[in-house]
Formats: structure tokens, sequence, C-alpha cells
């Protein structure tokens, strides 16, 4: 089944965010979007395809939705995903499925990351705020993907993480 536009998914549609520890531009970006597109044209659920999209922010955030009304996704559908992007950490130069990076803006706007014992000693320090700018990796629909997935720290869930 062909991949439809991420824009065309309704809010409501279940999504899997991953987060590079570096940017992903050029070359490796192309490359990227070009695996994970041919993944979701072929992107099935015990025989039947899945209605599949990805978005791709700031050179290091990559959101693929599943529209879940027309058909669920299944774990070895959702596995199958997780394996395409583990073979292609070694060629991007990056990780992008650990699941235990926080994502932040520093004072130049530029995406930054690190463990959470690391985020938790800037907020700290002073190096990470309530109005410092965090990524939510965590978000469950395409309408939280568009809505709240870049917040301040100070009303997500980093808020706790640093003691804010």
């Amino acid at each position: 089944m062909p991949k439809i536009e991420f824009s065309a998914m309704p809010s409501s549609a279940r999504v899997w965010v991953f987060g590079a520890a570096a940017p992903i531009v050029g070359a490796a970006r192309d490359s990227l979007m070009d695996a994970v597109d041919a993944h979701l044209t072929q992107w099935a659920a015990h025989g039947t395809p899945l209605m599949g999209a990805r978005d791709w922010r700031d050179d290091q955030f990559l959101a693929v939705a599943v529209d879940e009304a027309a058909t669920g996704a299944s774990g070895c559908s959702i596995d199958g995903l997780f394996r395409v992007l583990t073979r292609l950490e070694q060629q991007l130069g990056t990780s992008m499925v650990d699941g235990g990076s926080v994502y932040w803006r520093d004072a130049n706007g530029r995406v930054q990351s690190s463990d959470r014992a690391t985020f938790k000693s800037m907020a700290a320090a002073g190096a990470v705020r309530p109005d410092t700018p965090v990524f939510d990796t965590m978000v469950e629909t395409v309408g939280d993907w568009r809505e709240r997935f870049e917040r301040e720290a100070g009303v997500s869930w980093h808020a706790r993480l640093a003691g804010m």
C-alpha cells in the first residue's frame, strides 16, 4: 500500500517518535527517508496493509504513524519498523531507537540530547529552565505530535525529571 502524506493522518492515529542522537542531514537523511518510505509501502499487520505515514522535524525527529481506525498495528509489524531503524543506525552514525534520551533546544535554538541524569544535572545548574523548549518523544497520537511534541519544560513531564 502506498504511504500517505502525514498531513492526511487523523489526529487520533497512533504515532511512534524516534529521536536521533545527532542531526541527520544530506545523503544520510535521504537514505533514512527512502528506507522508511520503502518500509511503509509494504507495512502490514498479519497480511493486512497498514495506512502509514512519516514526518521529519529538526533533522533529528522521525514520527511514524498508523491509522489504527483502518487497521491496527500488531506487535510483529511494530517490531519490523524498529528492525528497519536499528539496521540503519550504523550507516547513519547515530542511534535512533534507544528511547532513553532527552531532547531540548539550547539557547541558540539547536536541538541537544543527553541521558536523563545529565539533563537533570543541567537543570540543577540552571542550563535547562522551565521555559526551555523540550521534545516529548513519548507522545502517542498524531494530534499530540502536532500540538505538544515541542513545548516548555515546565509544562511537560521533563519538569518532574528535572525537579522543577
